[in-house]
């Protein structure tokens, strides 16, 4: 387990882990402008303190994760 984590890693690091890596910092950006927007508008709008604003836009941006990573393709 640990050295399919070790080596996952160190492809990760090398940047051959996934087939088009524009692919997949195209979705994370996509993923952290969507959190971000939803973190600024649940501050303004609900009028929540920042520490609770951030937890519904983690959890929300959390789970836009599998939907915008869905077609990934590995190396």
């Amino acid at each position: 387990m640990f050295d399919m984590v070790k080596t996952s890693i160190t492809l990760f690091l090398q940047g051959r882990l996934f087939a088009d890596r524009n692919h997949v910092i195209r979705q994370a950006l996509i993923g952290i402008i969507i959190t971000v927007a939803i973190l600024v508008a649940v501050a303004k709008l609900a009028t929540l303190p920042l520490w609770g604003s951030a937890a519904i836009a983690g959890f929300i941006g959390g789970a836009l994760q599998p939907l915008l990573f869905k077609n990934l393709k590995y190396a």
